[in-house]
């Protein structure tokens, strides 16, 4: 925290962005927008992304009857809310920039579209920003199995495989290298300073689930602004639905393969101390105590022990073999901008981003 310590003032307007892609979550999308309705800090307002979906864009109009892109939602009057179209490339970076250039609070946060946000999950964000050192907050993000429970073989130290708060994350309120994109959230100066989210990183139109676009982002706002704190308060709870089809071993070794690729990326944008400092930990001392666990858990004869062992090993190695190919494959190969403000690779100060009124 900063010298000075939190300083008291009016509580911060918080802007939340969710972006949507698919009419296949449908329901998913409406329970987030009604977690975000019902939170004990109110929302500022609530922006939905819709990425280059005409159908889609079309029906959460109609559904809300909002008359025009300012239009605020009839059936949750208390949460304003602006549908409008990704106004950049395909994908989630281009759409959370185009929520961090339409929004109009201090704070921005995201909520991805297929989870709901406990009570207090925008309290407990509001409460970090009282210290002005404080540039993003994170949460925690509790997994909800389409099966009704965890596979037997999934270790808890591969969540983040479905975008889930891992084994291994300290607990509480902690200083972090970096939050994590589908429960986080930004002071809006972090992005006047440093801009958006990297485009040519994380997920887009291709069919691999890429990641990393948070870390990149966290990285810069770290070099940018030196002083700058960056939490994960774990009181802030989500709780993300995890289809049938990501509860599937292929779909994990896929998803860490990714994950490899997009570390490559990430580190030649930001070099590898910065961009793997925190996996570096993360591989020599969380996984292979969770190895060690399956091992027991197998010679005690706990269901599952093998099994997760295996898939730590596992996805260890296809996460090696992702940023191995990543790094191969990039060399030499510009990073895409930011989409707000200037390329990733830029040091200015960008300027603010505009505020728009109207939906695309």
């Amino acid at each position: 925290m900063s010298a000075a310590g939190p300083v008291a003032g009016p509580a911060p307007r918080i802007s939340v962005v969710v972006c949507v892609h698919t009419q296949d979550r449908w329901d998913d999308i409406l329970a987030a927008v009604a977690s975000v309705g019902d939170q004990s800090h109110p929302a500022h307002e609530l922006l939905l992304i819709v990425d280059h979906h005409p159908a889609l864009l079309a029906r959460l109009r109609e559904h809300f009857r909002g008359a025009h892109a300012g239009a605020s939602v009839s059936r949750a009057p208390t949460t304003p809310l602006r549908i409008m179209a990704n106004s950049g490339p395909r994908g989630l970076s281009a759409g959370r920039n185009t929520g961090i250039a339409a929004a109009d609070g201090e704070i921005i946060a995201f909520l991805d579209d297929d989870a709901v946000a406990e009570r207090d999950w925008l309290r407990h964000f509001a409460a970090a920003y009282a210290d002005p050192a404080v540039m993003a907050v994170g949460g925690r993000t509790e997994p909800v199995w389409a099966s009704g429970r965890r596979p037997v073989w999934f270790p808890e130290e591969f969540d983040w495989v479905v975008g889930c708060t891992y084994r291994g994350l300290p607990p509480g309120k902690v200083r972090v290298r970096n939050v994590l994109g589908g429960n986080a959230s930004f002071r809006r100066t972090a992005f006047e300073r440093v801009g958006g989210f990297a485009v040519g990183i994380g997920r887009g139109a291709g069919r691999r689930p890429l990641g990393g676009e948070e870390t990149e982002l966290c990285i810069r706002i770290g070099r940018s602004l030196p002083d700058a704190v960056l939490l994960i308060d774990d009181r802030s709870v989500i709780h993300h639905r995890v289809p049938a089809g990501r509860e599937r071993f292929g779909y994990f070794r896929s998803r860490a393969y990714a994950e490899g690729l997009s570390k490559a990326v990430v580190t030649r944008s930001v070099g590898a101390r910065d961009g793997l400092s925190a996996e570096r930990r993360y591989t020599t001392r969380v996984l292979p105590v969770g190895v060690l666990r399956g091992v027991r858990d197998a010679l005690l004869r706990r269901p599952g022990g093998a099994g997760r062992a295996g898939a730590i090993v596992a996805g260890v190695a296809a996460a090696a073999a992702g940023y191995a190919w990543g790094t191969a494959l990039s060399r030499g190969k510009p990073l895409h901008g930011t989409g707000v403000g200037e390329p990733v690779d830029g040091g200015a100060p960008v300027a603010a981003p505009a505020r728009e009124g109207a939906a695309a």
